[in-house]
């Protein structure tokens, strides 16, 4: 008996098959990119220690300029990088990017799924593509994946919510795990709510009043419940004000401003405008919720560029209807058997082939090679580790992370990208060192400083002044950084440390 009858593959059209393909698209572009140094790496000693000592730290150890000061930040990601720490010592950054691919893919799959509900392949496939150009920015490895794993169950649940009680178990789950991973799960409270204030509006235009809106009045109930369920208790909302008001975090981090004028911006404003376009061509038909929601979620990201990917998430749904109501798609097409059947086997294959313990013969460029970025300085920390020279360490912003994970307690860092743990006077000299600007070398005196490891993408300027200054001699390059000691009697003796 075969597996699948003829009847199986003469009922998959190419809009099943655009459908799947964008799904692969994701998965292969998320396995074929190599873990950024930026965010990853501090997460990772994070859940070492947690799993470690089987706590969660509260203060900084990782650090010379702020060591010993509280960091609450960790326990709003503590299971996440728990979980991460624990893939990496199954299987190292391999296991680690095939883990974060599946991770997104399923979000999107969850999307598509909801999408493809609400319109069909052809529709739900466009969706999906409006929602990954939106998203693909946001798919460095770090715990926001799963944020959007938790936001994708909630879009699915809620529409299936429409239907069936059964679904209103998947929202307190769901929040769990969102309160303990990534400091966004009131995006979760924002979506069943807007959903509970669109069913009553839409009860209340017709006339209805019934089950559907007391059953999203339950899951509100237990979705907020939930968000107490981490370690701070509802405490949580707490820090999550301290953190919105951080002068640091609303000056220092790009994703916290509003979209620009570059590809990511506008291909939001593209995005808000189709959408808007969509809404208005008659017939006008469309649930309250989804316009509250698709409101909500663009003035989200008109207000930061943090908002954008969530914005394609939610209006892929919304897009798919739209689409379907205004250029529907004409059933009873049928496929031919034995082309479905090569394309699945191609779309199968290349799935495959771009698993990352299969990249090694990608024939993709240098940058994108390894699983490791080329901009995380590997090499150079570990000439630090083995030749030892004498510190304190300047480095650039994005060496934090790494150095952290390989050479704490070795060489603690100057700053990271837990950027609010440090004030702003430490950043304002990071930021004047690294520029180089006058009085640059006073400024690493006051810290100490006997060691650089600068990056000649993000520090040419300062590169270029410690060269020409008879102070600093360079004792290791590569393309990543180089690394130059001071001289003198304050840093290891007249001589200084010399390279081997």
């Amino acid at each position: 008996m075969p597996v699948r009858s003829p009847g199986f593959w003469r009922s998959i059209t190419p809009a099943h098959l655009l459908a799947l393909t964008a799904l692969v698209g994701i998965f292969m572009f998320v396995s074929t990119h190599p873990i950024r140094p930026h965010d990853f790496w501090w997460h990772l000693a994070v859940g070492r220690e947690i799993l470690r000592t089987g706590r969660i730290p509260t203060v900084d150890t990782f650090s010379y300029t702020r060591f010993g000061a509280p960091y609450p930040s960790y326990a709003m990601f503590w299971l996440a990088d728990a979980l991460m720490y624990g893939l990496y010592t199954l299987g190292g950054p391999a296991l680690i990017v095939f883990a974060h691919s599946l991770l997104l893919t399923s979000a999107y799959g969850l999307i598509l799924w909801t999408a493809w509900e609400a319109s069909g392949p052809r529709a739900a496939a466009l969706g999906i593509l409006v929602a990954a150009a939106l998203g693909l920015d946001d798919w460095n490895v770090r715990p926001q994946a799963f944020a959007f794993l938790a936001g994708a169950l909630f879009l699915r649940g809620l529409a299936g919510l429409e239907r069936s009680p059964r679904w209103l178990w998947i929202f307190p789950l769901g929040m769990a795990l969102w309160v303990n991973t990534h400091g966004s799960f009131p995006l979760g409270l924002l979506l069943v709510g807007l959903t509970l204030v669109g069913k009553a509006l839409e009860g209340w235009i017709r006339g209805e009043r019934g089950i559907p809106v007391r059953r999203f009045l339950q899951t509100f109930g237990l979705t907020a419940l939930a968000t107490g369920l981490n370690p701070r208790g509802f405490g949580v909302y707490a820090y999550l004000m301290r953190m919105a008001r951080n002068p640091v975090i609303r000056t220092m981090v790009p994703e916290w401003a509003p979209p620009g004028l570059d590809r990511h911006g506008l291909l939001f404003y593209a995005a808000v405008m189709l959408m808007g376009l969509l809404l208005v061509i008659p017939p006008r038909r469309l649930p309250p919720h989804h316009l509250l929601i698709a409101g909500a979620f663009a003035l989200l990201g008109f207000q930061t560029s943090r908002g954008v990917v969530w914005f394609g998430m939610v209006a892929a749904p919304i897009l798919a209807a739209r689409i379907q109501v205004l250029w529907p798609e004409r059933p009873g097409r049928t496929g031919i058997p034995l082309l479905n059947g090569l394309f699945l086997g191609l779309l199968g294959g290349m799935a495959l082939a771009a698993l990352p313990w299969f990249k090694a013969w990608w024939p993709v460029s240098p940058a994108k090679a390894g699983l490791i970025s080329m901009e995380t300085p590997v090499a150079a920390t570990a000439f630090l580790l083995r030749e030892r020279p004498p510190g304190p360490l300047f480095h650039a912003l994005s060496f934090g992370s790494y150095l952290i994970w390989a050479a704490h307690p070795d060489y603690p860092v100057f700053v990271d990208t837990r950027l609010e743990l440090y004030p702003m006077a430490i950043w304002q000299d990071y930021l004047a060192i690294s520029a180089a600007a006058p009085g640059w070398e006073d400024r690493l005196a006051r810290y100490g400083v006997c060691l650089l490891m600068l990056s000649p993408m993000e520090q040419p300027a300062l590169v270029e002044a410690v060269a020409r200054s008879p102070r600093w001699e360079r004792v290791y390059q590569d393309e990543a950084a180089s690394i130059w000691i001071r001289k003198g009697d304050a840093c290891g003796g007249p001589s200084g440390f010399r390279a081997p």
